[in-house]
């Protein structure tokens, strides 16, 4: 089984919301006294907020509620709901704080819904399973702290996270497939391979290694080419730029928590959390005609964002990243075909890392800035382009950005997880607060469209991604260290050994030698932990024969080809860009 989001699929969402009770009604039977807050379904299963008074819960815990509810499950307990008026509500849980506050908080007049279950009664709006029975497959994953409300002045309660399945053999596929993500985890990889590093000198900005440097340069090669074809021109813009520009754009006054800001000789500036009013003021530069349009203009720009502490993941989420950033300049009757292209192009580089995805259009929100018109005709023209370009899409009806639509790309990874990351979105905005126009026909003066638009999103969460994907096994390509020569006798096999790395490295080939004095044995392994693609033994027969055995990462088996042979086959496999599958 994949890993699944457990908020996309009704089923499984209604069963673990029926779980998260059977769980608070456990809960209750050891903990008499036990108040609980709300018990929501996440992407990852349910959870639920409680109060125990003086008791942490710990892990012993956990099996002692385990041992509850698989009892709970077995009385096969039918699950009622019931409609009571705010009134009785009130009453009924007038002696629970934490009840009463999610009943005043409801308008007066409204039925409340709740649902009972044996000797266990909750407020919820459902929907619910039929009886206790249908929750006997689940599991209890972790356990933590929660402020009430989430917020750090209230009260600590304690959060049980748990998940749920209709059957065992679906649970078990799915805690296999979490072992298998722990296993990818591009943190624990990442550490590995010496790819990043972390430090509390610059909390959430990722240190690339040498390693990592190689990995990250060779996908912004492959991505500065692939914009070349596609008519890109490249722009840099600073990393620093005055108060008047962000109170311009909107940020200022929008966005400024998220920004880090500093004074220079009297004067306010920001650092930019985003690269689009630079793309402006590059546009602004020169006057344009409707000739010059589209205009694409790209930047592989450094952005910087003050996100809270606590949501700092890794490479997934960060303070400074490189955003692959494109804003294009379009009339209004350029947009579908410039979107097709766009399109085309990151289809062109997902297919090329195996990357399968859905596309998302968010149309107009009821809060909106421009011509109805214009919205019309750009919700068709990005619809248009979709069925053009033969891709599904699903509407997100009312979910566009006040400023304009946009059609989100959402990839799966290998193991069933969808990531957000490619999006074009639709600007009426910002090119008129900046007054950037161009000169049409007529001779009159329009303000353009703005497209931004990203493949990756970012770069540094794109390669934790791709980390994750391929377990660290990277395309040949991209991968930092592509073969290491590892000579049988450090001595006896060492000078054809940095031949054979001479002859690989004279076709642009990453090669390691690894002569150092240790077993063989040793040596492989190390290779395959630090997931060197392609391992080169060589000794007497090798040597003999100028041929190389060759052993895959991930695999036991080994097959011996002529060096030349050898050559051609690691070439055309970075030539053609292939995929490397572990075996």
């Amino acid at each position: 089984m994949e890993l699944v989001n457990f908020t996309e699929d009704e089923h499984l969402k209604t069963l673990n919301h029926s779980c998260a009770h059977l769980m608070a009604q456990a809960v209750r039977h050891i903990w008499p006294d036990a108040k609980f807050w709300v018990g929501p379904v996440v992407e990852e299963g349910f959870y639920y907020d409680m109060d125990l008074g003086d008791h942490n819960i710990t892990d012993e815990d956990l099996d002692k509620i385990t041992k509850e509810m698989k009892k709970c499950a077995k009385s096969d307990k039918r699950i009622v709901r019931q409609e009571i008026t705010r009134e009785e509500a009130l009453e009924r849980f007038k002696d629970d704080p934490y009840k009463i506050d999610l009943i005043t908080r409801m308008p007066e007049g409204t039925n409340i819904s709740m649902y009972t279950q044996g000797d266990f009664t909750d407020l919820c709006r459902g929907p619910h399973v039929e009886s206790t029975k249908k929750c006997r497959y689940f599991k209890l994953m972790k356990h933590s702290g929660a402020y009430w409300k989430g917020d750090v002045n209230n009260k600590m309660l304690q959060r049980i996270y748990g998940v749920c399945f209709d059957t065992k053999e679906d649970l078990d596929k799915y805690l296999e497939a979490l072992e298998e993500a722990k296993k990818r985890d591009h943190k624990k990889i990442g550490r590995e391979m010496g790819l990043f590093m972390m430090s509390e000198f610059a909390p959430g900005m990722p240190f690339f290694l040498p390693d990592g440097m190689i990995l990250q340069r060779q996908l912004e090669e492959y991505w500065h080419e692939e914009h070349v074809k596609e008519g890109y021109q490249f722009v840099r813009t600073p990393m620093m730029m005055s108060k008047e520009l962000w109170e311009t754009s909107g940020h200022w006054g929008h966005y400024k928590q998220n920004m880090y800001t500093s004074k220079v000789e009297n004067r306010e500036y920001a650092i930019k959390p985003m690269n689009c009013p630079g793309a402006v003021l590059v546009y602004n530069n020169s006057l344009h005609s409707y000739k010059d349009l589209p205009l694409r203009l790209a930047e592989e720009g450094l952005v910087h964002r003050n996100e809270a502490s606590g949501a700092l993941n890794g490479l997934f989420r960060v303070r400074e990243f490189t955003q692959d950033d494109s804003h294009i300049f379009v009339t209004v009757d350029q947009i579908e075909d410039e979107v097709g292209r766009i399109i085309a192009l990151i289809d062109r580089i997902y297919s090329v890392l195996g990357l399968t995805y859905n596309i998302e259009l968010s149309t107009r929100p009821e809060s909106y800035i421009g011509e109805l018109d214009v919205w019309e005709k750009s919700e068709k023209a990005l619809a248009e382009a979709c069925r053009k370009a033969g891709k599904d899409f699903v509407v997100n009806p009312g979910d566009g950005a006040f400023y304009g639509p946009k059609l989100d790309f959402h990839i799966k990874d290998s193991l069933g997880r969808i990531w957000q990351c490619g999006t074009v979105q639709l600007d009426m905005n910002l090119p008129g607060r900046f007054g950037a126009v161009y000169v049409d026909k007529d001779g009159s003066r329009k303000t353009p469209i703005m497209l931004h638009r990203v493949v990756f999103g970012s770069f540094e969460r794109f390669i934790g991604i791709l980390t994750e994907h391929f377990a660290g096994h990277f395309p040949l390509w991209m991968a930092p260290h592509q073969l290491v020569v590892i000579p049988v006798h450090q001595e006896k096999h060492l000078a054809y050994a940095k031949k054979v790395q001479e002859a690989l490295k004279a076709k642009g080939l990453r090669v390691d030698l690894d002569d150092r004095n240790e077993k063989l044995g040793y040596r492989v392994r190390e290779a395959q932990i630090k997931h060197i693609n392609y391992q080169l033994v060589v000794g007497d027969g090798e040597m003999e024969a100028n041929t190389v055995t060759i052993r895959k990462s991930g695999s036991r088996k080994s097959e011996t080809l002529s060096l030349e042979d050898a050559i051609q086959r690691f070439v055309a496999e970075v030539d053609n860009k292939e995929l490397f599958k572990a075996e």
